[in-house]
């Protein structure tokens, strides 16, 4: 019976570097998308400052209602696309505020629903951003 060969160096090297590549491509692909999860929460987060200033903003204009805010409200979130979101104005009504109280919006966002990867790390949470401003004349 002939002898067998030895394996080469090269081959050897190409051996290792598979297997090495087999055990970092799980950790990798849960960094990668661990990332863009990170990045979209980011988004929304963002997104639902913007939504509150915008509404705050709108709610001091001079005959503004509660209705004009929460348009204003929708409409960023809806031009960011995001889903279920909701604003609610604080202490109450626009009608009762005078000329000094401080209006406060705020815009809430589940995470479930604006996710954009099935595995999920961020479930079953609710981001929130919040505006104060001073009402004036």
């Amino acid at each position: 019976m002939p002898p067998q060969p030895t394996p080469t160096p090269t081959r050897r090297r190409r051996g290792v570097a598979a297997t090495e590549f087999a055990v970092c491509l799980p950790m990798l692909m849960l960094l990668l998308l661990g990332m863009l999860e990170c990045c979209t929460m980011i988004f929304l987060k963002q997104s639902l400052a913007v939504a509150a200033y915008e509404g705050a903003h709108t709610a001091l204009a001079p005959g503004a209602t509660d209705a004009d805010v929460q348009a204003a409200c929708t409409g960023i979130l809806n031009d960011r696309r995001v889903v279920g979101g909701a604003a609610q104005i604080l202490p109450g009504p626009l009608s009762s505020l005078s000329e000094g109280d401080y209006v406060q919006v705020q815009v809430t966002a589940p995470t479930d629903a604006n996710a954009i990867l099935p595995a999920r790390f961020f479930r079953g949470r609710v981001l929130q951003s919040t505006a104060t401003m001073m009402k004036e004349l």
